[in-house]
């Protein structure tokens, strides 16, 4: 039995947070969504003891779905900022549970009572923050305690919203998750560019931001502070309106028209332009110009499922010690979730008539973009690297 449970918890899918996460994530994601679709084409139910339809949707697809795929990146990330050991086996397996059990209680109807759920469901994040917060601090790695500050965040909006079922929870967890968009991409879509570019004899450089990198995450720190306090105003048009204007110029120098050839590395621009877009489209409701459930998906299914379709393929494939490079199916899957987007965001808007139609295609499609991940790369986060390093 002793030999079955180190087997069990030896083996390389347990061995860096990138690999059950990113592949519950994207499994979530396929049937959360089809059971999304489901529920507008009048097959499914979806759970109503907790939540109501749209609520429900709202807080699994980031408590949820977005949620796993920020504790896969943040836990191999860490190992590499900090040279510490990463989270991995035992440690590793307990994470995925509590990820897991949250899922369950807000899908299944146990008998529990209100706060027995909601103490489940929450218990993830902080396990997560603790997880990250200490080879942060035993490594005393400054620069990166920002991300224990959203993980706090987002926990308290997690409670807020569960305690209240107030959508501005989620519109601020929403925010938080952008923000680690923002702070990412910064980093790392010159740097992938740059790369890339001087693979191909292209002489790129990266331009230094850091006040413009600043004044971004501010912006939208700015833009969260006004879902709460001055939604549906001009006050919130215009932080957003400017998030949008910084967020523009910073992607200025970016180097996104060399790009196109190389689809691991304009996915992250395209999510990243998505942010941009679903920034302006925000400002025009603050002056009664759409509504926000109108234009939220340009920021969760524009910027979010591009930029975590290209990272998830792009690390998968980075740690797992094979080369940067995707075939037709991940390349396809990158476009469709384009069109996903425009579709859920601007079919409603400009063929209100056809609303169902537009949720249950672009739902449709989403799923078919994250099975198209899991087909293609399920065998490398389950197997060894083939050069035999831990990964």
């Amino acid at each position: 039995m002793l030999k079955l449970f180190d087997s069990i918890f030896s083996r390389p899918f347990l061995g860096r947070g990138f690999r059950p996460f990113f592949f519950f994530g994207a499994l979530y994601s396929v049937i959360s969504l089809a059971l999304w679709g489901g529920f507008y084409a009048g097959y499914v139910v979806p759970p109503y003891f907790m939540l109501d339809a749209v609520s429900w949707h709202a807080h699994e697809m980031i408590y949820g779905f977005a949620m796993a795929i920020v504790a896969g990146f943040l836990l191999t990330a860490v190992a590499n900022w900090t040279g510490g050991a990463p989270a991995r086996q035992m440690h590793l397996a307990g994470l995925c549970l509590l990820w897991l059990l949250g899922r369950l209680v807000m899908h299944f109807d146990f008998g529990l009572p209100a706060w027995a759920i909601i103490a489940v469901e929450s218990a993830f994040i902080p396990a997560l923050a603790l997880s990250l917060a200490i080879p942060l601090i035993r490594s005393w790695n400054k620069r990166n305690f920002i991300f224990l500050t959203l993980l706090s965040a987002l926990f308290a909006c997690d409670l807020w919203f569960l305690l209240t079922i107030d959508m501005a929870a989620l519109h601020v967890a929403l925010i938080m998750i952008l923000i680690m968009i923002s702070l990412i991409g910064g980093r790392i879509i010159p740097a992938f560019t740059v790369a890339a570019l001087r693979r191909k004899g292209i002489e790129a450089y990266q331009t230094p931001q850091m006040k413009m990198d600043m004044a971004a995450l501010a912006s939208l720190v700015a833009v969260a502070l006004c879902l709460v306090l001055a939604k549906d105003t001009p006050i919130l048009g215009i932080a957003a309106g400017i998030s949008c204007l910084i967020h523009g110029l910073r992607m200025r120098h970016y180097h996104t028209v060399k790009t196109f050839d190389d689809p691991l590395v304009w996915i992250l621009h395209a999510g990243y332009g998505w942010l941009v877009v679903g920034l302006g489209l925000l400002a025009l409701t603050g002056f009664g110009v759409l509504s926000i459930t109108a234009v939220i998906h340009a920021l969760t299914a524009g910027s979010i499922g591009s930029m975590i379709l290209g990272m998830i393929c792009r690390v998968t494939l980075g740690h797992t010690g094979r080369e940067l490079k995707v075939g037709a199916l991940t390349t396809l899957s990158f476009f469709a979730i384009q069109v996903t987007a425009i579709a859920r965001v601007f079919g409603p808007i400009f063929m209100p008539d056809h609303m169902n139609e537009w949720i249950i295609g672009s739902a449709a499609l989403w799923s078919l973009c994250f099975a198209a991940y899991l087909w293609v790369y399920t065998p490398m986060l389950f197997t060894a690297r083939p050069d035999g390093s831990e990964a």
